[in-house]
């Protein structure tokens, strides 16, 4: 059993942002290298980027389950280690990135194929209801990552009594 760090992040976190920009610019050029692949031309533009998007990032499957005082999110992440994961916790959502890449280090003889590449994950799962960012933990088994999100406490309101 492997555990994944926790990032806890604002909304506004510069580096997650950067995170997400470089992966529409990958997406774009793999777009473009698709419009001029089959000649140009109108009409298929979103076939392009969602085919674009097919080849770039991966999306697994997933379950997100609501109980009184937590949520519990699975994600299959097949072919990835702990330390290439990076969950993210905010109040009202958790992201899930991942990367890795196959190289070839020293084989006895010629590849003859080789259909393994490089991956990206990026998922968020936005939250129905707030979490307590310092609460959440992870689990990496089997090939399924599990994140543990502990909703945060209600806190009743103070009551104040004005003396007459």
């Amino acid at each position: 059993m492997s555990h994944v760090a926790v990032q806890k992040i604002s909304p506004d976190e510069a580096s997650l942002m950067t995170d997400i920009q470089a992966l529409t610019d990958q997406i774009r050029l793999r777009a473009y290298e698709l419009f001029q692949s089959r000649g140009g031309g109108a009409g298929s533009a979103l076939d392009d980027w969602l085919t674009a998007e097919d080849d770039i990032v991966l999306t697994p499957e997933s379950d997100l389950v609501e109980s009184d005082d937590k949520f519990e999110l699975q994600i299959a992440v097949p072919g990835f280690d702990a330390n290439d994961i990076n969950v993210s916790a905010m109040p009202d959502a958790l992201i899930v990135r991942a990367g890795n890449a196959h190289h070839h280090e020293s084989t006895e003889g010629d590849v003859c194929f080789c259909e393994f590449g490089e991956k990206s994950l990026f998922r968020q799962f936005d939250l129905p209801k707030p979490i307590n960012v310092d609460k959440v933990t992870t689990n990496l088994q089997k090939g399924i990552l599990r994140v543990t999100a502990t909703k945060e406490e209600k806190t009743a309101p103070k009551s104040s009594s004005v003396a007459a």
